[in-house]
């Protein structure tokens, strides 16, 4: 399964960034070439949060891993 992770910052303060899991059924059959080049699900996805802005994402295969400081 790929993941998509959304790094989505705030329109009304451009430095608070957060990442996100992108997670709706459009991108359960999303490829990893498809999701390299922007999946289409992304920019619908995008429609729907429009107090943020999308900053980079970033495809991952399996679950999001925790970062270690």
């Amino acid at each position: 399964m790929i993941k998509i992770i959304a790094v989505l910052c705030s329109l009304s303060s451009p430095v608070s960034c957060h990442e996100q899991t992108v997670t709706t059924s459009d991108f359960a059959e999303v490829s990893m070439q498809s999701c390299l080049m922007g999946a289409p699900q992304l920019a619908a996805w995008m429609n729907e949060h429009p107090i943020e802005r999308l900053a980079a994402w970033r495809c991952v295969i399996g679950q999001k891993e925790g970062r270690g400081a």
